[in-house]
């Protein structure tokens, strides 16, 4: 019985180890479980599922630190830039100046050089002066050769026509037919055999072609309003870029002349003295083929074509004009012809047909420039001085009637 009960109490003891090993198991696993889950938790949710608000707070903290941050760098960086920028402004104030001394040094070199292949185009080799009262300097230009490229035309033309690479010239239109007609037949009859004809329209050119009168182009002009009485190439000295006929009617206005100008309240400097020329005629000039004249065209027709000005006045100008600020004037030699020989209107009908010494002289040309009625006074100077009508000139007045 005492075997039995103990057989007994072993097999409840062994009964009630096996229920604790189970529950030992169970909470061993709920433990795994709970650590397993803890760190897939831990893992993807670093900061918890509530608990936000520490972070939060952290990560505004962060953002004002970096605007503080950033604030701070930005005034920094302008100031910076602002320093950059006006030393910028300084080093390129600086350039700029530099620049402008080069520039003008540039210029200055150019100008010098340009003015020294001048004097050696016009003196060659350099020159001593000689004694005192025997230096004169030479107003004779070289003249340039030709260029035929440039109008191939006119160069064939040219050279037929041309006499010793001279020639007159003059341009026409059907307004002035009867005047071209009067002009070309004096022409032939003092036998000047290189001029030429710029036909501005068909009419003109058919009528030249008709009575055998070469035509061309040319820039160097003749008025029609003139009576050819000798040739004029006889006549010319040749020894200045620019020999002209004048405007002016005696020796003070044809030469130049001291125009005392009287300002009475300078008191002691009352008396200012000018000098006084009358302009040369655009309508007959003798012109070389030298640099400053080629210039001279160029600014004529460069001004003709930008301004609306008379062609004469800016003639005058640009042929007259000395170099100033701001202005370069043209170094271009220049001679006066004799206004007795190379007349106009003016000296003869107010002076020469009166006197009767002049009127003996045979003039080279007549320009009938001074006066509106031009065809009727040319058939008249045509009667006086070829037909030897004596009262030809006589019925006209000195000036005109309006």
């Amino acid at each position: 019985m005492i075997g039995g009960r103990r057989e007994s109490g072993l097999r409840k003891k062994d009964g009630g180890g096996g229920g604790q090993s189970f529950c030992r198991s169970r909470i061993a696993a709920a433990i795994f479980v709970g650590i397993f889950l803890g760190g897939v938790f831990a893992f993807f949710y670093p900061d918890g599922f509530f608990v936000t608000s520490p972070s939060v707070h952290h990560s505004v903290a962060n953002s004002d630190s970096e605007v503080i941050t950033s604030s701070c760098a930005s005034s920094e960086r302008i100031n910076m830039l602002k320093s950059e920028f006006i030393a910028a402004s300084e080093k390129n104030a600086r350039l700029k100046m530099q620049i402008r001394e080069l520039t003008e040094k540039l210029l200055l070199a150019e100008q010098r050089k340009d003015n020294a292949q001048k004097q050696v185009l016009v003196l060659g080799e350099q020159q001593k002066a000689g004694p005192f009262g025997t230096v004169k300097g030479s107003r004779t230009n070289p003249t340039v050769v030709p260029d035929e490229s440039v109008n191939p035309r006119l160069a064939k033309i040219l050279e037929k026509v041309a006499l010793h690479r001279e020639l007159i010239v003059t341009l026409a239109n059907s307004n002035v037919k009867d005047m071209l007609e009067l002009w070309f037949t004096n022409i032939k009859r003092v036998g000047i055999p290189n001029y030429l004809v710029f036909a501005l329209d068909e009419e003109i050119a058919t009528f030249c072609e008709s009575n055998d009168v070469p035509l061309g182009y040319s820039v160097l002009l003749s008025d029609v309003d003139i009576i050819y009485l000798q040739n004029p190439f006889y006549h010319l000295y040749r020894d200045s870029d620019v020999e002209s006929m004048t405007d002016g009617h005696n020796n003070m206005t044809a030469y130049g002349f001291d125009d005392v100008f009287d300002e009475p309240t300078m008191g002691w400097a009352r008396y200012a003295h000018t000098m006084r020329l009358w302009v040369y005629n655009s309508g007959f000039f003798y012109i070389r083929p030298t640099i400053p004249s080629i210039e001279l065209l160029d600014r004529v027709a460069g001004r003709l074509a930008r301004e609306n000005a008379w062609d004469q006045a800016v003639f005058n100008e640009e042929l007259f004009f000395p170099s100033c600020p701001g202005y370069e004037g043209l170094h271009a030699s220049r001679r006066t012809m004799d206004y007795y020989l190379f007349m106009n209107s003016k000296v003869l009908f107010k002076t020469v047909r009166k006197d009767s010494q002049l009127s003996k002289l045979k003039p080279v040309i007549i320009h009938v420039n001074y006066h509106p009625d031009k065809f009727p006074r040319m058939k008249a100077v045509v009667d006086y001085y070829v037909n030897g009508k004596q009262d030809a000139l006589d019925p006209f007045p000195d000036g005109s009637d309006w």
